[in-house]
């Protein structure tokens, strides 16, 4: 077995994924803070969710999105298959056409930044004044593309190589930038909000400078060649096209969300960004962690033509999934107004916006763990390289999400839209499960049956846990931040700890937590 494939080996990887990832959620969680305190849910915030969410929408399709999974099953094949030369080959090809592709599609983003928040969020145009600051904001966010880009790309570099701990780390810089400029530097500006498009282009740059050394360390430190000709580079292309929307769904839904929060009142935008942060917590913090370690195993598995092991891994990937994606949700779900308002109710942040960030999270907890089984499930496709078939889901959820939003906007406004993700992402999960189970390449292995059981005791011990503990709502808007922190992190730990106790007592033990 390969070095991340042995008994407890993607566990640990996993784990050191999870770590460094729940850092950078927690900073990012501080940055919203900063963010709420600072910026509130006004004009000025809207005009920067926008202003971040069109290059980091483009970053998820493009960098993390399409190319990882096409990069990196191409890369691992080399890797097992093929000589150090031409590993470094198609390394520096790639970088050179990643960058060179991506350096126009910057340079264009930065001309037509205005009209890009008018495609983006073209309720703004009856807001002369949000349109022009969030064009303003995108020309200093856009660059943050490329240089993304390319991080990511040196991610999959090291993440082929059993390197997961470095890329994982790389996001806490992004949080810390934005956090120092908000601070330090917003007083100095005549638009406040202009330092946290600065500090979005500064952490650009210092994420890309902080992974260059580990990639050099491999002997793989990208000189750019641009050779669109090249097999290993003509597959990846090839195989990023169909991927564009294969693994990018859901920030696909989560934009067209945007688009029509833009025609809702002002403030709707900035309420689901809110929501939606505290949905990816527990996707970010192991949904992807576990994505990211198990597509180079994947990969060379389906190389190596170990069917077995490739549907094993599939197996204890669900479980992992499903072990902290259902209490998640849970707990999201019924701690909406607790988290928000312990997190973010501070400073220019309204109780009126802490009430209707806390219904859009409602309705995000129920595709909680549809988000975090997508990202499991679509590696069972890339591995194979097989991009036809999400593709082909892609578009029905795209399709069913676009309905959905449609029917629910009317009653439920902005609720509607978190609500549409929701089912649209459900409805992606269910589709690409079916997918890997009727062509036979996964197979539950035995113990699903005393899994289930244990999972579920440990949830019902963890919502009891959580129905005694919790206040109501008119308790956490009089108490003061002390009070809120100390409540939230008592009813979280509480929380954790019930449903591990539940988990230990019903029979779970570490060993089954083993790949």
């Amino acid at each position: 077995m390969s070095e991340n494939s042995g008994k407890g080996g993607l566990l640990r990887s996993g784990a050191v994924v999870s770590v460094m990832t729940m850092l950078s959620r927690i900073l990012g969680m501080a940055r919203d803070m900063v963010i709420a305190s600072y910026f509130g849910s006004g004009t000025a915030a809207d005009a920067f969710v926008i202003a971040f969410r069109i290059p980091n929408f483009l970053r998820r399709l493009f960098a993390e999105g399409a190319f990882a999974q096409a990069f990196v099953p191409v890369l691992s094949e080399y890797r097992t298959k093929r000589s150090q030369i031409e590993v470094k080959e198609l390394v520096d090809r790639t970088f050179g056409m990643l960058g060179l592709i991506l350096s126009v599609i910057t340079a264009f983003g930065v001309i037509t930044a205005p009209y890009l928040v008018m495609v983006f969020a073209p309720g703004f145009r009856d807001e002369p004044e949000k349109m022009a600051l969030a064009g303003d904001l995108l020309r200093i966010t856009f660059p943050y593309l490329l240089l993304i880009s390319l991080t990511a790309f040196t991610a999959g570099v090291l993440n082929t190589y059993g390197k997961f701990a470095v890329p994982a780390f790389t996001p806490v810089l992004l949080n810390v930038c934005m956090i120092v400029s908000a601070v330090f530097l917003s007083p100095y500006l005549d638009q406040p909000v202009t330092a946290l498009a600065w500090g979005v282009f500064i952490a650009g740059i210092v994420q890309l400078g902080f992974q260059l050394p580990y990639v050099a360390s491999l002997g793989l430190l990208p000189r750019p060649q641009v050779k669109p000709r090249d097999e290993g580079v003509r597959r990846i292309l090839l195989l990023m096209v169909p991927a564009l929307l294969g693994v990018s769904v859901s920030q696909i839904n989560l934009l067209l969300d945007t688009v029509l929060a833009s025609f809702l009142q002002t403030g709707s935008v900035s309420w689901l960004y809110y929501a939606d942060r505290l949905s990816e917590l527990p996707l970010g913090a192991f949904g992807i962690a576990i994505g990211t370690v198990i597509l180079p195993s994947l990969s060379r598995q389906h190389a190596g033509e170990d069917v077995k092991a490739f549907s094993a891994t599939l197996d204890w990937a669900l479980r992992m999934v499903l072990l902290v994606g259902v209490p998640a949700a849970l707990a999201l779900g019924f701690l909406s107004t607790p988290l928000i308002t312990g997190l973010f109710f501070y400073g220019a942040m309204s109780e009126e916006a802490v009430v209707q960030s806390s219904r859009a999270l409602e309705a995000y907890s129920l595709g909680v763990l549809a988000f975090m089984l997508v990202k499991v499930l679509a590696p069972g496709f890339f591995a194979r390289q097989d991009m036809k078939t999400p593709v082909r889901i892609a578009i029905t959820c795209m399709v069913a999400n676009m309905g959905f939003n449609l029917i629910l906007i009317w009653p439920l406004q902005h609720v509607g839209l978190a609500l549409a993700t929701s089912l649209s992402s459900m409805l992606n999960a269910i589709m690409l499960f079916w997918g890997l189970y009727r062509s036979k390449v996964f197979q539950p292995r035995p113990g699903w049956g005393a899994f289930s059981i244990r999972l579920a005791g440990g949830c019902v011990a963890m919502i009891a846990v959580i129905f005694w503990l919790n206040a109501p709502a008119a308790e956490w808007f009089a108490w003061n931040w002390q009070q809120r922190v100390w409540q939230l992190t008592l009813l979280v730990s509480v929380g954790i700890g019930a449903f591990v106790a539940g988990l230990l007592l019903l029979g779970l033990r570490p060993h089954h937590l083993r790949h």
